[in-house]
């Protein structure tokens, strides 16, 4: 089928979406909703037999829904209605939430459904549910639709919210009011659900002196309490590297990051570690160091964690959760720091399982916006990252392996590729690819080790054409050497065990070995410092030269600014009037 996706931006749903149903045939084209008139227009080019919305914040319209059948992907039981569905269901507590395909209509959410999926609810923020669970309900969901409406035939049913049998119901657009924390009631599980439901977009508004902000990314903490017992509840009690505890009255919570609240008439904030963002908050706290190679905890929170599987041991497993897998140049350097003190252990392999959500986007974009000199911080960053890439490729002493539970964009899949073997789990989402980012070229010695697994031609067609790559596909191409199903935990814990069996094995010295041949060979060949000079040449470029354009992207990204355009690697419906217009420009030239 000729399928159009209208949405507000090409969000991890939407690549997911995309990348499902071009696998299966159908010719996807996408358009930003940027206003009526534009998306009449990519109806009119592309002539659609079905209109896909998998994010919209907007409703489409009627020119649009009563000329063909428009699929919303509703992120809610059948029956709910409204713009806030899952932060409902996640402040609520919900055991079981879903995912509705409903045919668009002029009442919001209330069309009649084609397909829908249910999943049991975890206690996780709305981005982790959103990207994990929400999504593969959504594919499923999607692709039942899509296939009622090839076949034909198919009478989607009409619901009403009440009716027997539908638990769904309408529900207004939650507000800061409903999200506010009463630190004195709120126990801690309460205060943690109010804060992954509003994870992402908007964060729980809070105030600290007189000092507005809203708060993201909250993890629980059972370990605090009893040395901060005095501590009135929503104070800040700690603070662990950018992360500031606040006690709650029967625990305490870490929060990771936060967004200040503009004075009048400045310009518009962004999200920043949470004691960047309130320095003043965190000044004088007491700080609770992180070890070189932090030992996995239970009961906390931590960024980077460590721990040893296998019956004696022989494997390490480093642990690295970013948010949103964005990595700061301290982070990068502390991972760093962490993978040789790891690799120092009488361990026989290491993997490395990044996070849950995510495995690394790459360069932490944000914390670039905030410096005195982007320009300067973009190439520490980028010379942090290829630190860490070094330390990964130029481990001799244990076989690596990336084990990629999340979604990984730009530098991060090449941080993946410098491990001995990659694992991807089915269902994650790559971007092995810079140029979305004002044209950046990219280092992470991407020029040694993309080629090396897939060849030049494939190489140079991953980096330019700017599209998402599936896990399977991903082991197709050679990118990845397989793609395992399973939640998160149940891929980790396979590959986990993938290790400990080849550790045990009597192959690994023999792998080991032939590991430390082709190093030696590879550098003799042209060593690594050469691929690195060669990259960090022509990001100098995009950092430092005459053309803006990684500087305006970034900007662009980091605060948000709405799309004025749809790229044409994405919108194909308008790739031939774009080359007809030049055509006719060059004609008019001559």
């Amino acid at each position: 089928m000729r399928i159009l996706f209208l949405t507000h931006s090409y969000n991890s749903l939407a690549q997911r979406l995309h990348i499902e149903l071009a696998a299966r045939g159908h010719e996807v084209s996408i358009e930003f909703d940027i206003n009526d008139v534009v998306a009449e227009e990519a109806v009119a080019l592309f002539e659609p037999q079905l209109v896909v919305a998998p994010f919209l914040k907007r409703a489409i319209p009627a020119s649009i829904w009563q000329r063909l059948p428009c699929f919303v992907v509703h992120p809610g039981i059948v029956g709910d209605r409204g713009p806030s569905a899952l932060d409902w269901a996640i402040q609520e507590r919900q055991t079981q939430w879903g995912v509705t395909v409903l045919q668009a209509e002029a009442a919001m959410d209330a069309g009649p459904v084609w397909a829908s999926r249910t999943f049991p609810m975890r206690a996780a923020r709305k981005s982790s549910l959103y990207r994990n669970e929400v999504t593969e309900a959504a594919v499923a969901a999607v692709l039942e639709a899509v296939g009622h409406a090839e076949r034909g035939g198919f009478v989607p049913r009409r619901v009403e919210p009440g009716q027997s049998g539908v638990h769904g119901r309408e529900r207004a657009l939650m507000r800061q009011g409903d999200r506010a924390i009463d630190w004195a009631r709120d126990d801690t599980a309460t205060v943690l659900a109010k804060l992954h439901a509003a994870d992402g977009f908007p964060g729980v508004a809070a105030e600290f002196g007189g000092i507005g902000c809203w708060l993201y990314d909250g993890h629980a903490d059972a370990t605090l309490r009893a040395r901060f017992a005095d501590a009135m509840p929503g104070t800040p009690i700690a603070r662990r590297l950018d992360a500031l505890a606040l006690a709650t009255r029967d625990g305490a919570v870490w929060i990771g990051h936060a967004r200040r609240r503009a004075a009048d008439g400045a310009a518009p904030t962004f999200k920043l570690p949470f004691a960047q963002t309130l320095p003043e908050l965190a000044a004088g706290l007491p700080e609770l160091p992180v070890p070189a190679l932090p030992w996995r905890e239970a009961g906390t929170w931590q960024d980077i964690a460590y721990e040893e599987a296998g019956p004696a041991g022989e494997v390490g497993v480093l642990h690295f959760d970013f948010y949103n897998g964005a990595m700061s140049s301290v982070q990068c350097r502390r991972l760093r720091e962490a993978f040789l003190a790891a690799a120092a252990r009488p361990t026989r392999s290491i993997v490395l399982a990044g996070g849950a959500d995510f495995w690394s986007n790459g360069i932490h974009l944000n914390a670039i916006e905030v410096a005195d000199s982007p320009a300067d911080a973009s190439w520490d960053n980028i010379v942090a990252m290829d630190e860490l890439c070094r330390a990964i490729l130029e481990c001799t002493s244990h076989l690596t392996l990336a084990a990629m539970q999340g979604n990984a964009g730009a530098g991060g899949v090449f941080l993946a590729l410098a491990a001995d073997r990659v694992l991807a789990r089915e269902g994650i989402v790559l971007n092995p690819h810079y140029k979305g980012m004002g044209n950046l070229y990219g280092s992470e010695y991407w020029t040694y080790l993309l080629p090396a697994r897939v060849g030049a031609e494939a190489a140079h067609a991953i980096t330019q054409q700017r599209l998402p790559i599936g896990a399977a596909q991903a082991a197709a191409e050679g990118l990845v050497d397989a793609a395992l199903p399973g939640s998160p935990a149940v891929f980790l814990e396979g590959v986990v065990a993938q290790a400990v069996a080849q550790a045990q094995g009597p192959q690994h010295g023999a792998a080991l070995a032939a590991k430390r041949e082709r190093r030696a060979r590879d550098e003799a060949i042209k060593p690594l410092a050469a691929y690195r000079d060669e990259e960090l040449a022509r990001m100098r470029l995009n950092f430092y030269g005459f053309d803006p354009s990684y500087h305006v992207a970034r900007y662009h990204f980091v605060h948000r600014v709405p799309h004025a355009w749809t790229p044409l690697h994405l919108a194909v419906h308008r790739r031939t009037m774009w080359r007809a217009q030049e055509r006719l420009k060059t004609r008019d030239a001559a």
